[in-house]
């Protein structure tokens, strides 16, 4: 039996591609391997958002080859858009597949024949499974029309393109039927959903086709602008109970000056009356947030109004990225470079802020009971998430996985809130 590895860098939308080209290969047999054994073919889904990114793309290319230099070695994904030479220099990478061809490799590799319609992007069959989760990952856009001035993405993954309502639902039942109780929808710029189409659709009309599945059980929304969150969703996050009240929501910065660099079209005050507005309609809502640090321009005092925009909106938390430069973004070539040093030493002192504002979040849903769907099991607890995206740690020798359970959150920790259930499973809280 031909056998085949899969890694995957980046985001949700790379997550979900990875399983779609997966799907077709377990099809024809193809058996998928996760330890140390050689594969006969490796893909290797790569990720260019940062500098950071290319470099673990390349490390998992000479990982392939080491383990098996007779393998074949398909590189895909987003860093081959732009890079494609430095790719060919690496050795043993037979193949280079651009975004567009992601799901024609089983047949570049000869290993499957596939009509031309179902090769393309939103006219493929989508998803079944969702191997090695419990919360399922449902593309239903790509690419982006912002063009920031640090990113890569536009120049990568193209311009906003939109799947066709009934394709969603098709797929969510599917995922449902699965037993797959809770999906997320992702895309590149999630809120761009639908204006594409004829007629024009959008994020709310979505959701309401989806809590119609009587199986799923939970809706979560990956990354959304701001700019996106309109009135209309937010109703919708009040009336709707199977929608998860949790927001990510990429500030970057919380300078107007720094944000004017970047090709943001917010600011401050912007970014500030929109969580008021978020909390106000929704009160159990989590955000959490994307900053980016050490952009051009960034000097102390424009930090610390990021650091002020934190403070004041209490994200439960913070992905934090220094900054990368970019080739061919606008901001590769600003002045006024950050030195590294600093940008080091500022990442640690919102990471600090950061810990902190998650703990005043968390701490109004102490001894209260909530809702966990668990997910694995590590060292002994069951860790979940709650609706409102808390992870919590449970002690149990039941098996828990992908089962919803109230439980009592506890006591928090730094990965995770320690909670005590209601009695009907044997648990309980290390000293």
């Amino acid at each position: 039996m031909k056998t085949i590895k899969f890694y995957t860098l980046g985001c949700k939308v790379n997550q979900y591609e990875t399983q779609v080209i997966r799907e077709q290969f377990l099809k024809v047999g193809f058996k998928e391997i996760n330890n140390k054994e050689r594969a006969d073919i490796y893909v290797i889904n790569t990720c260019t958002v940062t500098e950071s990114a290319d470099a673990k793309s390349r490390r998992y290319i000479h990982m392939a080859y080491k383990e098996n230099p007779k393998a074949r070695i398909v590189v895909c994904g987003c860093y081959t858009e732009l890079d494609s030479q430095v790719i060919k220099r690496i050795k043993g990478v037979t193949h280079i597949v651009k975004n567009k061809d992601k799901y024609r490799i089983p047949q570049l590799l000869n290993v499957l024949k596939l009509k031309k319609d179902t090769q393309e992007e939103f006219n493929n069959p989508g998803i079944s499974d969702f191997s090695g989760h419990t919360r399922a990952f449902l593309k239903i856009q790509d690419g982006c029309n912002n063009f920031c001035s640090f990113c890569k993405v536009p120049l990568v993954r193209g311009r906003s393109r939109s799947k066709p309502l009934e394709g969603i639902v098709k797929e969510a039942r599917q995922l449902a039927r699965k037993g797959y109780k809770e999906i997320v929808l992702c895309g590149i710029c999630l809120g761009d959903y639908g204006k594409d189409l004829n007629p024009p659709r959008n994020l709310v009309e979505v959701i309401e086709e989806l809590e119609k599945i009587d199986q799923l059980l939970r809706i979560r929304l990956s990354s959304i602008e701001a700019k996106d969150i309109t009135d209309e969703l937010i109703n919708k996050f009040a009336e709707c109970k199977k929608l998860c009240p949790h927001l990510h929501i990429p500030f970057q910065s919380g300078d107007d000056e720094v944000l004017k660099f970047m090709h943001r079209r917010y600011s401050f005050l912007d970014y500030l009356s929109l969580i008021q507005k978020i909390k106000m309609g929704i009160p159990e809502v989590s955000i959490t947030t994307d900053i980016m640090v050490g952009f051009p321009g960034e000097t102390e005092e424009r930090f610390q109004n990021t650091l002020d925009l934190i403070k004041r909106t209490l994200p439960l938390k913070v992905h934090i990225f220094p900054y990368s430069r970019r080739q061919g973004t606008v901001a590769n070539n600003l002045k006024s470079q950050v030195p590294i040093p600093v940008i080091k030493e500022r990442v640690l002192r919102l990471k600090k802020i950061a810990e902190e504002c998650r703990k005043i979040y968390i701490a109004k849903f102490l001894k209260k009971e909530m809702e966990v769907l668990f997910e694995d099991q590590k060292e002994g607890f069951w860790e979940g998430f709650t609706k409102n995206y808390i992870k919590v740690k449970l002690n149990s020798k039941a098996n828990l996985r992908n089962k919803l359970i109230k439980v009592v959150l506890k006591k928090i920790n730094p990965e995770a809130v320690l909670a005590i259930n209601n009695g009907t499973l044997t648990v309980g809280l290390p000293n």
